[in-house]
């Protein structure tokens, strides 16, 4: 049951960092991680976390290129 939960919220947080990086290639606005927190290590696991999307969009460019 946990797990399961656990398995949810991981998808759908990659879902949401997936949304924000197609919304920062489609119009160019980053969420500006630094204006967020004053915090060097929060706002480098942001910024982390924005790179899982960017990546995930990556990856469903290619298999969507790769396979029509």
């Amino acid at each position: 049951m946990v797990m399961g939960k656990a398995l949810h919220l991981g998808v759908d947080l990659v879902l949401v960092t997936t949304a924000l990086a197609g919304i920062h290639r489609a119009t160019g606005y980053k969420l500006n991680t630094a204006q967020l927190t004053d915090s060097k290590t929060i706002d480098g696991v942001l910024e982390k976390y924005l790179q899982v999307g960017e990546t995930a969009l990556d990856y469903a460019t290619s298999q969507m290129r790769a396979f029509p």
